[in-house]
């Protein structure tokens, strides 16, 4: 590491200190002897002042000894907490890299297995979690055909949206979600999602740019705090954002399409501008918003705001 963990004392340094040390208590005895052998009283009292001290450079000694005995061992549960970290990593390293390969497996079972992986390692190691979401996402925005030939892809996909949806919900006040993954950022851009269920989750940012929803997409009760980008995505089925709360300040839903039913609720404060809509379907707008019919485009809407000018005055 840039500073070694901690810099100690080489074994050099500690025996020249050492040599110095008694070459210092050697001239310290032959001068006391030569100056203060005579036995005199005076001399006496100045040897009794010189124990004294003597005493105490042998308790510093012994304290600078214990010092060096600390370092000593902090230097060894330093070394012992690197080889730890170390081992860590590596394991961590091991697993992910099975796990990846385990979803590049052309067996849907085997694929299953690499989520529930991941899903483990993220649970252990928190500080690997937005790059494991960040595989999981990976996977669902690789191309995926909706038809009856590819039922087992369609069940690894949605296992993977349930993960996410399991690690996403905080839960109640009285009852938390101990598994709750906070602060993670989802990037579906251009997925094909089949029956999307993120409910009553906390999420800091979605992408959905171009993204398509197949049966429902249903974020009912969720909250997005800093971004939530649905710019050009398409709806085929059902979509549901009851109680979605949308933060950022940027249009959320840019050339959206909505072609089935759609509820916004009573209070969300979505953006809709540049959004269109198939026309005959049952759907709650987001307070202040309607369908304006194109007409260029029968059967299609686009929506806009009521007070818009050029809106017809029956909203039709």
């Amino acid at each position: 590491m840039a500073n070694e963990l901690e810099r100690v004392l080489r074994t050099r340094t500690i025996l020249l200190w050492g040599a110095g040390l008694l070459v210092l208590a050697a001239l310290s005895a032959t001068l006391l002897l030569t100056l203060l052998g005579g036995g005199r009283p005076e001399d006496s009292a100045r040897l009794d002042a010189l124990k004294t001290a003597a005493n105490i450079v042998v308790g510093t000694g012994g304290a600078a000894a214990l010092l060096l005995a600390a370092r000593r061992q902090r230097s060894a549960e330093l070394d012992l907490v690197q080889k730890d970290h170390d081992a860590t990593e590596r394991r961590v390293t091991e697993i992910y890299g099975k796990a990846a390969d385990q979803l590049g497996s052309d067996k849907a079972p085997v694929r299953l297995a690499g989520l529930y992986a991941l899903e483990r390692l993220a649970g252990g190691y928190p500080e690997h979690r937005q790059t494991i979401v960040n595989v999981f996402c990976a996977y669902l925005r690789m191309p995926y055909e909706h038809d009856a030939e590819h039922l087992e892809e369609l069940q690894v996909r949605k296992t993977a949206q349930r993960i996410l949806l399991l690690h996403l919900r905080p839960g109640k006040p009285e009852t938390p979600n101990s598994g709750f993954w906070p602060d993670i950022d989802l990037d579906f851009s251009g997925a094909k999602l089949v029956g999307l269920t993120l409910t009553h989750c906390s999420i800091r940012s979605i992408v959905c740019y171009g993204a398509t929803f197949f049966e429902l997409a249903a974020f009912r009760g969720t909250e997005f705090h800093t971004k939530a980008d649905f710019n050009t995505a398409e709806f085929k089925d059902r979509a549901d954002f009851r109680g979605t709360v949308f933060g950022g300040e940027r249009d959320s839903f840019n050339g959206a399409v909505f072609a089935g039913p759609a509820d916004f609720g009573s209070k969300s404060a979505a953006r809709l501008a540049g959004s269109t809509a198939q026309r005959g379907f049952p759907r709650t707008w987001p307070p202040g918003w309607e369908e304006r019919p194109i007409d260029d485009r029968p059967g299609w809407a686009e929506l806009t705001r009521k007070d818009e000018p050029g809106q017809p005055e029956d909203g039709r």
